[in-house]
Order: C-alpha cells, then structure tokens, then sequence
C-alpha cells in the first residue's frame, strides 16, 4: 500500500574534510549570544574546540558553555541548559558533539522558554510545540543517531527512571550542521561499532513495516548493505576516510525522514533499548543490537513476505528448496552473524542488565509495534531470551 506523505527537511548540510571552513558565514545570520554545548572533551583533544573558539572570537560572539553531556543526556543536563539560555538571552545553540550532545541541545532549545514543565508536556504527552524555540546548529563528532539532520531529542529523567525520544517539528532541525569524518576517528571502536548498529536498527525499524514494495524499501535495503560493507571496511581501518565518510553519511540519510516516506514505521525496538539504556546507562547501538534479533524472530511470522524479501536482497540467502520461513530466519541468523562477527552485543547480560531487572524494564516499556502490537509479556520474553542468548 503507497501512503501520501511530505517530506521538507531544512537543515543544511556542509560535508567533508574542509566543511568546518562554512562555519563563519553561518554564524553571521546569528545574533551575539552563542551557547556552546558539548560533552566530556574529546573536542578538545582533537583540536576541534580550539578551531571553533577561533571562529566565534573572530566572529565577534560572546560565547557561553555547556560541557560535561553524557552518552545519555538527562533531564538535570536539559534543564541547566535551558537556564543558561533565559540567563544569557541565546541567540544560537552551536552542538558539537554526536546525537546526545545534538539531542540534549534540541531539549534545551524547547525547555527553555515553556511556561509548563516540559518533560512531561512535550517527551511524555507528546504535546504540540508551543513556545517560543531557539535556534540549533551541529558539529558532528560521531555517528550514528541521524540527529544533525532531524527533529529527534531522546532524554533520561533520572527521578522518573525514564528515557523518552521525542520528534519535534522542523522548526527545531538543526539550522546547519557541518560533517567531517575526520572529526570520528577519535571516537573509540566500541563506540563506533555502537553508532553503526543505530544506523542499521533506524533502517531497520523502517523497513519492517507495511505490507508495501515501494522505493523506500529500495533506498533502505542499498542503505544497509553499504553499511555491512563499510563497516567491515571501518573495523579493519578506523582511519579509512572513505569507509567513514560512506557511514556517517548513510547515518544521515538513514534518519532524516526521506526513507521513512510512505512507510508505516515500527519503532518498538527504540521504545525497548530506551529503558535497557534507562535502568543500565548502555551505549544505546549496543543495546539495539542486543535487542533485535530476539525481536524480529518474535514478529517475523507476521511480516513474512518483507523479512523473506530482507534476507534475499540484503544477505543474499539462497531460496532453491526453502519455505518462505526458512528464508526468513536465515535472513536473521545472517544478521545476528553481522552483529557478534563485528564485535557489537548481543546478549543484555553483558550490557550490564542484571535478571532482576528484565521484568522492570519490560513492564516500562512504551508499547507499540508494526506487523504485530506486543505486550509486557512479550517485551519481557524477547528480553529473556537475550539475556540468555537463546536465539
């Protein structure tokens, strides 16, 4: 089935080796008031930090900082930030960092000006944006969430033990974002291997849905197959700039909406890793990896035509003398083989999830799903059986 759909993304894009050199001309349409958000400072030791001081010196900003943002961006984070920004009347929110420094800065750009608490309106209630926003911008460090190019802002509250994503309307896109992929070698290969997983889940939570062969199912299924092959390539050599600059733009296009036109969408995976990640603070790929296999084996049977379709086109499963279910699980046993041959998680245990744990989590989750809408129940076996690795 072909649904009607728009699609506007206003974000503007500066990519490769020399792309931080747009960053001056950017700042001019801004005001003199510049919040500079970034985390734990990698920035720094790669020189990058320095470089953007020079240019908003040379620029003339008075330039404000918020460091120190976590690999899960929380609501205490958020709402510093969102502080800062009535304090110093904020002119432009510079992210520079990867998708939980660009989130977090969505968050505050949000927060900050809500005359109600905004967590529980705009994260938890899903609530129209309402309020006066300020501007965002992204230098991208690592990759992975697509969120130098969307609306998606994904917080933990701590107190609530909750972590929520959120997608907010163009508006908030990042203005401009400037993406070298030299900027990435620095990221650890742990790290690295996580954002690819988030690359591969965002198509993959895409694709399984709809009973539909449309062209988006041919962007995403050419957008995974780069990504085992780059990554295979990436591993090997972390500093082979074609084989990251390929991933991080493939992150981009993954996430920016374009592909997800006229698909149905099944974000239950996400909904799922986000409390692992609430309950564990596991890198969020790694957790997605952990998780999907023992997901996808658990609704295959209801999307058979599109699961049978993933494992001819994408892993090449030979079909002479098989059933459509046979194909299909094979396609999973190949991406299950993709995930422990590139050295990603596949068990919850080892991402710190103890067995007293896995019913909270299960009975947190936000329900939803594609082929077939799961329970607690459900969550709560597909998570056991992770734990286990009894897949």
């Amino acid at each position: 089935m072909q649904f009607d759909f728009v699609f506007h993304n206003p974000t503007k894009i500066y990519f490769g080796k020399d792309s931080l050199n747009n960053l001056e001309q950017e700042l001019k349409k801004y005001k003199d008031n510049i919040l500079l958000v970034y985390g734990g400072g990698s920035i720094k030791r790669i020189g990058l930090y320095d470089q953007v001081i020079d240019i908003l010196n040379k620029c003339h900003k008075n330039v404000f900082e918020l460091s120190g943002v976590m690999p899960n961006p929380t609501y205490e984070k958020m709402m510093e930030g969102a502080r800062m920004v009535k304090e110093h009347d904020i002119d432009l929110i510079l992210a520079v960092g990867g998708g939980s420094v660009i989130d977090l800065s969505k968050g505050v750009s949000v927060s900050a000006y809500s005359k109600e608490e905004p967590f529980e309106k705009y994260w938890l209630k899903k609530e129209a944006l309402d309020n006066k926003t300020v501007p965002v911008a992204s230098i991208l460090t690592m990759v992975g969430t697509g969120s130098e190019m969307n609306g998606g802002s994904v917080i933990t509250h701590e107190v609530k033990n909750l972590k929520v994503g959120r997608v907010f309307p163009s508006s908030v896109y990042p203005k401009f974002s400037i993406l070298n992929p030299e900027y990435t070698y620095s990221v650890p290969l742990y790290q690295m291997k996580s954002g690819i997983f988030d690359i591969m889940s965002h198509l993959m939570e895409q694709y399984f849905s709809g009973h539909d062969d449309n062209v988006s199912d041919d962007l995403i299924e050419a957008l995974i197959k780069s990504t085992i092959k780059n990554t295979k390539n990436a591993i090997e050599n972390p500093k082979d700039y074609e084989a990251r600059s390929n991933i991080m733009w493939i992150a981009t296009l993954a996430l920016n909406t374009l592909v997800g036109c006229s698909k149905e969408q099944d974000w239950e995976v996400h909904a799922i890793e986000h409390q692992i990640s609430a309950f564990t603070d596991c890198a969020h790929g790694m957790g997605l990896a952990a998780i999907s296999v023992p997901y996808y084996q658990h609704i295959y049977k209801y999307g058979l035509d599109k699961f049978k379709r993933f494992a001819i086109n994408v892993f090449n499963v030979e079909e002479t003398n098989k059933t459509d279910e046979q194909i299909a699980l094979e396609g999973l046993d190949a991406l299950k083989d993709f995930i422990v041959s590139s050295g990603m998680i596949y068990s919850i245990k080892d991402l710190g999830v103890k067995e007293d744990m896995i019913r909270p989590i299960a009975d947190t989750c936000a329900l939803g799903g594609g082929y077939k809408q799961i329970n607690h129940d459900e969550i709560y076996d597909i998570l056991l059986k992770s734990y286990n690795n009894n897949y």
